[in-house]
């Protein structure tokens, strides 16, 4: 499907079908309001509805801002492809909102079907967005253009990091997605570096690789880095890359391992994050550190009681390999800032279930020690399409990841604050010069679901892609 912006106003674009977004005031003010109420048309959000004869697709907005047009928008685009229209068209609805309705129709019509032996049709061949406003205002075109051309990148970095999420562990493993970094830093002229296992020895990086020894697909660590000339920042993005998490000899019950190919989430979300700042050519330098590894069983496998010693020199003590993730962040950190002098450094995770717990199923949570970081991340990402939920730390929470025969525990003495305590124990990895610019991002919630919300079908949803284009972006805006 094509998405097009044209410098024409509605009337003059060809196209077999028109949307329109109408709530309860537009709707009364309609000229199809007598037909739209006899089809039985209300305007709800999302309540959809079709006239053929007159070409026109209609869904309801509760009102005229960037989440309800977002949403209405992948309502339409689900509905539309299971008719044989070929072209579609619609007005904007202000230049504030051009980002969400892309980001709708885009992300709306993206759909998992790799392993599908027979895929369905989208005869929906263009999507065509005219240059004037519903409301009859005139909109700068320039600033159209940009809004809607950064959006596509945004929408399609996104989708490229849900494709990987959806791929499953016999065909992402670790050294896959090595390969899929490198494939993407020749695409987008980006640096690429890949540390095997013998480089990862070499680097002291044991608490990975005792999370990675027991699997035939041996643990990778990538970086990636963009850097233009003249950057305003530096800006390091760490990924936890599980490729599949069977949970060790702590070995998960039958049940939650069927959704384990999404325990790479965030490092798929770094990967979408670094093709997005590229191809926008942010003035912002940006390195991407994945730690892509497999935890699995055999005689080999780490195991409750060991003792690590991560790259920074800390010991941890092993109460439970199912809580791999943070003893491969701790390294993968450790390496991102023995790496690059940075002035921020993210980290985004499946974490843990203790975050859906506290914020549900479709919020990040955010975690960190500078409350000034925080607001401006919650500001920057308001309008991203994405939910950010802040979790604060507290002295008592870490007392529950002491360890009475190492420096840490990578898990909790109780079974409350896991998503925090989880935190804290990366934390531990995190130097004092860095503190204030770190923050972690539980996004074990909103990463994968099982039932559709919002622009999302089943499978991943690419969360923590837009959230950090648009903080990025507010850095280069910030600077100037």
């Amino acid at each position: 499907m094509n998405v097009i912006l044209k410098d024409q106003a509605l009337s003059t674009i060809d196209a077999e079908l028109t949307a329109l977004f109408l709530n309860e005031e537009a709707l009364e003010s309609s000229e199809h309001k007598s037909l739209l109420k006899k089809s039985g048309f209300k305007a709800s959000q999302d309540n959809f509805t079709i006239l053929h004869e007159s070409g026109l697709v209609v869904c309801g907005v509760e009102n005229y801002g960037s989440t309800a047009l977002r949403s209405a928008a992948a309502t339409v685009i689900k509905n539309v492809k299971k008719y044989n229209y070929s072209s579609l068209k619609l007005q904007q609805y202000y230049l504030k909102n051009v980002a969400a309705l892309v980001e709708g129709f885009v992300m709306g019509a993206y759909s998992f079907e790799m392993y599908k032996s027979e895929k369905s049709e989208n005869p929906l061949e263009e999507l065509l967005f005219a240059n004037d406003d519903f409301n009859g205002e005139d909109v700068d075109f320039a600033a159209l253009q940009k809004a809607f051309d950064d959006a596509l990148v945004t929408s399609t970095a996104t989708n490229f990091a849900r494709e990987l999420v959806n791929m499953t562990p016999q065909d992402m493993t670790p050294e896959v997605m090595a390969e899929t970094a490198e494939t993407l830093a020749n695409t987008n002229g980006l640096e690429c570096e890949i540390l095997d296992e013998k480089a990862l020895e070499f680097e002291n990086m044991n608490a990975m690789l005792a999370v990675g020894r027991a699997s035939v697909n041996k643990p990778r660590l990538i970086h990636l880095a963009y850097k233009p000339e003249n950057a305003l920042k530096r800006v390091s993005l760490v990924g936890k890359g599980l490729t599949y998490d069977s949970g060790g000899l702590s070995l998960k019950p039958a049940t939650s391992m069927v959704t384990m190919k999404m325990d790479k989430a965030g490092a798929c979300a770094v990967l979408g994050m670094m093709k997005a700042v590229s191809e926008l050519k942010l003035p912002i330098e940006v390195h991407g550190f994945i730690g892509a590894a497999e935890n699995m069983v055999d005689g080999s496998s780490y195991k409750p009681d060991d003792v690590l010693t991560a790259r920074n020199g800390k010991t941890i003590e092993v109460r439970n390999t199912d809580a791999e993730g943070r003893l491969v962040l701790a390294d993968v950190l450790a390496y991102a800032q023995d790496t690059v002098d940075a002035d921020y450094i993210f980290d985004y995770a499946t974490l843990t279930g203790a975050c859906m717990v506290a914020l549900g199923p479709y919020t990040t949570g955010m975690m960190g020690h500078s409350n000034h970081l925080k607001h401006n991340i919650m500001k920057a990402t308001a309008h991203s399409g994405e939910l950010v939920g802040s979790l604060p730390f507290n002295d008592h929470l870490k007392k529950l990841i002491k360890s009475d025969v190492a420096d840490i525990c990578n898990i909790g003495s109780k079974p409350y604050g896991g998503a925090i305590t989880a935190a804290l124990f990366l934390d531990h990895f995190i130097t004092d010069e860095m503190k204030s610019k770190w923050m972690h991002f539980d996004i074990a919630g909103p990463a994968y679901t099982e039932s559709p919300w919002d622009v999302y079908g089943h499978g991943a949803t690419g969360a923590g892609v837009r959230m950090t284009v648009k903080f990025l972006e507010s850095l280069s805006v910030e600077k100037k």
